[in-house]
C-alpha cells in the first residue's frame, strides 16, 4: 500500500484519513471521499476496510464507538501527524512543478 511504513500515503490513502478528521463509520467515510472529490476518487468497500484495519493498527485512527453494526472511526494524533506531512509533501510537489512552468516560459 504505502512505501516506507506511510512515508507516503496513496490518493485513496489520503481521503480516509482526511474523512476521518471527523467520526464517521465506514460507508459514511465512502460517501465523504466521493463527495469532496466530485466522484474523482472512489473507494470500494475492500479496500476502504482493508485500510481502515491497517490504519487502525498503525494507530492512525481509532475505532470510537459501534452502533447498529456500523463501526465509527476516527484519526488520531498519529494520523493527524501524518496526514499533514503528506499535505505538506504534496503541497511542495505542486510549488516544484511551478518552479519548472515558470522557468520554462522565461525561455
Amino acid at each position: 500500500m504505502a512505501r516506507k511504513k506511510l512515508d507516503t500515503l496513496t490518493e485513496q490513502m489520503f481521503y480516509v484519513l482526511l474523512s476521518l478528521r471527523q467520526e464517521r463509520h465506514g460507508y459514511g467515510v465512502m460517501q465523504t471521499i466521493t463527495q469532496r472529490t466530485q466522484g474523482r476518487v472512489s473507494v470500494g468497500a475492500g479496500t476502504l476496510y482493508a485500510l481502515l484495519e491497517r490504519f487502525e493498527a498503525d494507530g492512525l485512527i481509532r475505532r470510537t464507538r459501534t452502533e447498529d453494526n456500523r463501526k465509527y472511526y476516527q484519526l488520531t494524533g498519529e494520523g493527524e501527524r501524518v496526514l499533514l506531512a503528506e499535505y505538506k509533501r504534496i503541497k511542495q510537489q505542486a510549488a516544484d512543478m511551478e518552479a519548472v512552468l515558470r522557468e520554462e516560459e522565461g525561455q
